[in-house]
């Protein structure tokens, strides 16, 4: 009888992690759908903002730009995005394991910083040398917690003035790009110095004759910084989406395999209790033949 109370314990335990399972993933359906609302929206947005970008730069000679200074690469900093929680998947993992590869495969001799924006990426590298966290702009938790674009401004603003001032050479951006709930892809984006290659998709730069107002130069120093901003806040998004999607799928597993777990638990609990009372049986007509032989 003690397999048999070990047994059903086992099943009582899967049926309370598989309604914590899913629970967590109607949470988090829940919140991809306005997650996945929110970037779609960005994407067209993005992309025409950086269309512009090109068609009014395509004239003007960009190499005085703070912005689009193409040195030596001695410092770089890698913005690392993840996620405040854990339970979904290969999420965060696969995240440290891209800057892990770039620190040792593409800047094996470069001095490196990994500015975390999520906790987990934190976790993972505030005992390095790698780790940077500047004070002012809070900690690796509060972007989450309060998803904005003056948040995500705020750590892009920290990044182009780290490179104006060459504190750092390079700035790469790598976070999980949404495709959809079951399907997340690892990018890592060159933030700066600014390129061509930026603009998503092919773009069609115009030829056609447009008075500016103001001038060329104007616009251009104007929109390079909003376009920066913007960019990682798509980013930010993309992640935001990715995570919840990946959590959803995660938990979806979790509770088809809980489920799975506990019909053969079920099944080896039937067993054995039949066994116990097959046994009790045998027992009881042996006892009956001893006191008829007696």
């Amino acid at each position: 009888m003690g397999n048999l109370k070990e047994i059903k314990a086992r099943i009582t335990s899967i049926s309370s992690t598989m309604q914590i399972t899913s629970a967590m993933k109607m949470v988090s359906a829940a919140k991809l759908r306005r997650a996945q609302d929110a970037i779609t929206q960005m994407r067209p947005y993005s992309q025409k903002l950086q269309e512009i970008l090109m068609n009014v730069s395509g004239t003007l000679d960009l190499s005085e730009n703070a912005y689009a200074d193409a040195r030596a690469v001695n410092r770089v900093l890698i913005i690392a995005i993840s996620s405040n929680r854990g339970l979904c998947g290969g999420f965060n993992n696969n995240i440290t394991k891209r800057v892990n590869h770039l620190i040792k495969n593409e800047y094996p001799m470069t001095d490196v910083h990994v500015l975390s924006v999520g906790k987990k990426v934190n976790d993972a590298f505030k005992n390095t040398k790698y780790n940077v966290r500047p004070e002012h702009i809070g900690g690796a938790e509060e972007m989450f917690n309060d998803l904005s674009f003056e948040r995500a401004a705020e750590i892009a603003q920290f990044a182009m003035d780290a490179f104006v001032n060459k504190t750092y050479d390079e700035v790469l951006v790598i976070y999980n790009q949404f495709k959809n709930a079951a399907v997340q892809e690892v990018m890592t984006e060159q933030l700066l110095p600014i390129a061509a290659t930026e603009v998503e998709g092919e773009v069609q730069t115009s030829n056609g004759d447009y008075i500016f107002e103001p001038s060329k130069e104007e616009i251009i120093t104007d929109l390079i910084p909003k376009t920066l901003k913007l960019q990682f806040y798509k980013a930010v998004l993309d992640s935001n989406a990715s995570e919840h999607g990946a959590r959803m799928t995660a938990m979806h597993k979790a509770t088809d395999n809980a489920s799975a777990l506990q019909k053969d638990l079920k099944l080896e609990y039937n067993k054995a209790r039949q066994a116990a009372i097959t046994n009790e049986i045998l027992e009881i007509v042996g006892g009956a033949e001893a006191l008829k032989g007696s």
